[in-house]
Parts: structure tokens; C-alpha cells; sequence
């Protein structure tokens, strides 16, 4: 089995040494460095080919949203936010610069497995948390007031966008509109398609919004 390659970048040599000793059990993961900020880890990334970068926000020097930037630009590695903060403007900004998951450090160890196993398969991953946030900071309604140029979808693709963006799973928007989950997943790919973007949480920006990140 072609086991994953992982670089760790942390400025808490506690959090980054037991990440490595955490993920290195795992049979399916092959820990290549722990670095301590993100200048080390895009120059890491650069040199060298790993198929995932760990990345904490807060690191002297380059940030881990800085350090998304060039390697989602100038690599193939994947950048995944790895943090105790949820400040929603490292949010936007590390989706901005092509970070392909967010996910907070207080998570069970078999959770960011999985995420790393999802995010290695080529699917986006990005805590309901994370999206509350930034549905919160964007609007006080419940019902949250569209930005999109509505004439470039359907009423029904739509009413789905308003769902995801009020955190709707599939299984719910398929009760809510009396449509198969099947169904929901198709107009969700067809929003995708139309707007270039690559996962459910995109959408929800973008709605909210009105910009593509």
C-alpha cells in the first residue's frame, strides 16, 4: 500500500511532536517532517513531494495561510488548516488561497484521519463550525439574503444553496424539499459545474456572498 506523505508545520514543538508520534501510528501515513512555521514548510513543499501539509495558522514568520498560498500555487501538496482558532478571517482567507480542509486541533485523532484520507481522495473537508462561523458573521437572519446573480441558476438549485448556506446536510435538503438525496447530490453537481467551485462550503460562500473563493 502507497502510504501518504505528511509534512506537520506547528510553532508548538508539544503539538507538532504529538501530531507526528499521533499520525505516525497509523499504518497508511508516512510523516516526512515537523516544521515550525510556514516559510519552512511552503520551502519544505517546494523541495520535496508530500501529498499533504498540516498547516497551524499562527506561526512566527509566515502564517499558515500564507504558507497555503504558495503551496497550493507552486506545488501538488495539499494544505489542510489545522488549528485551535476558528477566526473567521483565516477562514475565508485560507479557502482564498486554496487550502483544501480546516479543521480544529480539538478533534479526535481518528477524525483527522479520516480527513486527511478524504483530502488525500480528492474531496474537500470543512467543519460545520467553520461554516457557522462564517454564516454568522455575514448574516444576522435566519434565512440568509442571496448575493448570487440569481439569473445563472434555477429556482430549485436555488433553494438548495440556500440550505447549504444555512448548513443543511443532503439528507436534510431532501426532506425539506421532497426530493431524493440523489437528486440534491445531481443540483448540487450542477452548481459546481457552473460555478467552478469544488465543495459544499464554497457554495455557501458564495451565496452569502456573491464571490467565488
Amino acid at each position: 500500500m502507497e502510504k501518504i506523505k505528511i509534512l506537520i508545520a506547528d510553532d508548538n514543538s508539544f503539538i507538532r511532536e504529538g501530531l507526528k508520534i499521533i499520525l505516525d501510528s497509523y499504518e497508511e501515513f508516512e510523516i516526512l517532517a515537523a516544521v515550525a512555521n510556514g516559510r519552512e514548510a511552503a520551502s519544505y513543499c517546494i523541495s520535496h513531494v508530500a501529498d499533504i501539509a498540516l498547516l497551524d495558522v499562527r506561526m512566527p514568520g509566515m502564517n499558515g495561510v500564507e504558507a497555503t498560498k504558495i503551496i497550493a500555487e507552486e506545488t501538488s501538496t495539499k494544505p489542510i488548516i489545522l488549528t485551535t482558532f476558528d477566526d473567521d478571517e483565516y477562514i475565508v482567507d485560507a479557502l482564498k488561497n486554496g487550502a483544501k480542509g480546516y479543521l480544529l486541533k480539538n478533534n479526535d485523532p481518528e477524525k483527522i484521519r479520516d480527513a486527511i484520507k478524504t483530502i488525500y481522495n480528492g474531496n474537500s473537508i470543512f467543519q460545520d463550525v467553520v461554516l457557522d462561523k462564517i454564516k454568522n458573521n455575514l448574516s444576522d437572519s435566519s434565512t440568509p439574503e442571496p448575493k448570487i446573480d440569481s439569473k445563472q441558476f434555477t429556482e430549485r438549485e436555488r433553494e438548495i444553496m440556500s440550505l447549504i448556506a444555512k448548513g443543511y446536510s443532503n439528507r436534510a435538503i431532501s426532506k425539506n424539499l421532497f426530493i431524493s438525496e440523489g437528486t440534491v447530490a445531481n443540483y448540487i453537481t450542477s452548481i459546481l459545474g457552473k460555478t467552478g467551485l469544488e465543495h459544499r462550503t464554497q457554495i455557501a460562500i458564495y451565496f452569502l456572498t456573491g464571490k467565488i473563493y
